[in-house]
């Protein structure tokens, strides 16, 4: 009896109906790219690491999932494409249902953010725009990403864009997974769309904040319609500048997103902090995400610098539904167990987050019961 007060207590520890979905915490692990899917198929390795965080009622949400063979930037990032990514996501998704888990795929399309060597026939990258990107240095601190200047899409393009996510929603489907979300944020293409400082299209996907939020609106109304809403998230970042893509009326935008969504009655939208203006970074900000939880009448997780005390409160003071966390949640595979005990938190190795070794850094952070696995 006592367990129970004490997680009553704790406001991330309350359990929560998502839709069809009953959660017994709102501590989420958020998508993290982690860059050891060799050749863009999951490995076995990571079937320990989804089920490492894995508790029975928890929400997980998987690494970003390319959509086709345009859409990847990184090396090794898992694809679901092809009937071999199907495949391969299987046993991933099987154990993490095995621990009563509940687990969507992130799928997404990097747009610009690429260059001809992760590209079909080493062409150009696609994009709403030709606006090449400035060369940018890795989140290791050495190396230079270099990107190739886009190929602008053409009009007669963009549904079959927009058929690649509906098709990797079904793909997600067959390999078990419990719905999708569709990756909307952190400069990617979708927001490459969305942004009227990347934008600069004169067809009916460009112009007015209406006309930029077309394409992920076409692609929301595909996927729900492919899988049903009640399977369907999306992530979005309107206060962000990731990858050159800053808005100049974030508010606007955020409201006009929130409000569209209600439309096609999708589960959830996951909204970066406006805090998180840059990768990694928090930084101090006079815009909240309130207007538009208000707006949305889904469930709403925030993201973006939580930690027990912060999250806790957002939940509390009813900021948001449910708190994503990804580096202290990619560190502590049993982050809602500590949170419970109050327990010291392992610190996170970023030197370590985006390496290929299928251990180190990955299936290597210790539990506090270290019997655990």
């Amino acid at each position: 009896m006592e367990n129970v007060v004490t997680k009553q207590s704790i406001p991330l520890l309350t359990p929560y109906k998502m839709g069809r979905f009953n959660l017994s915490h709102r501590v989420v692990l958020a998508p993290l790219t982690r860059q050891r899917s060799y050749g863009n198929v999951p490995q076995p390795h990571a079937v320990l690491y989804y089920a490492q965080r894995t508790t029975p009622g928890g929400f997980l949400i998987t690494e970003a999932t390319g959509v086709s063979d345009t859409a990847q930037g990184y090396q090794d990032t898992p694809g679901i494409w092809t009937k071999e990514h199907v495949e391969a996501w299987k046993p991933i998704v099987d154990a993490v249902h095995a621990k009563g888990g509940i687990i969507f795929c992130q799928i997404w399309h990097v747009g610009r953010v690429s260059n001809r060597g992760f590209q079909p026939n080493g062409q150009a990258p696609i994009s709403c725009t030709d606006k090449p990107l400035m060369p940018q240095i890795r989140s290791n601190g050495i190396d230079e990403a270099m990107f190739t200047p886009p190929r602008r899409l053409t009009t007669e393009e963009i549904p079959t864009i927009v058929n690649h996510f509906r098709l990797a929603a079904r793909n997600a489907m067959e390999a078990g997974f419990d719905g999708v979300e569709i990756h909307g944020a952190n400069g990617y293409l979708i927001d490459q769309f969305m942004k009227d400082t990347v934008n600069d299209r004169t067809d009916e996907y460009g112009g007015s904040l209406q006309s930029r939020c077309k394409f992920a609106l076409d692609i929301v109304e595909a996927v729900a319609n492919e899988i049903g809403p009640d399977r369907v998230g999306i992530r979005l970042s309107p206060f962000a500048d990731y990858m050159e893509s800053g808005d100049t009326n974030p508010q606007a935008l955020a409201l006009h997103m929130a409000e569209s969504l209600n439309k096609y009655g999708i589960l959830y939208c996951h909204v970066i902090e406006a805090r998180m203006k840059t990768m990694g970074e928090v930084t101090e900000c006079p815009h909240t995400l309130t207007p538009m939880r208000k707006a949305f009448s889904g469930t709403f997780i925030a993201a973006g610098g939580f930690k027990r005390e912060d999250g806790n409160t957002a939940v509390e003071k009813g900021r948001t539904d449910l708190v994503a966390f990804g580096r202290w949640f990619l560190a502590n595979p049993d982050l809602p167990k500590r949170f419970e005990v109050d327990g010291e938190l392992n610190k996170y190795d970023r030197s370590t987050f985006y390496t290929s070794d299928p251990v180190v850094g990955y299936t290597d952070y210790p539990f506090l019961d270290s019997e655990a696995y």
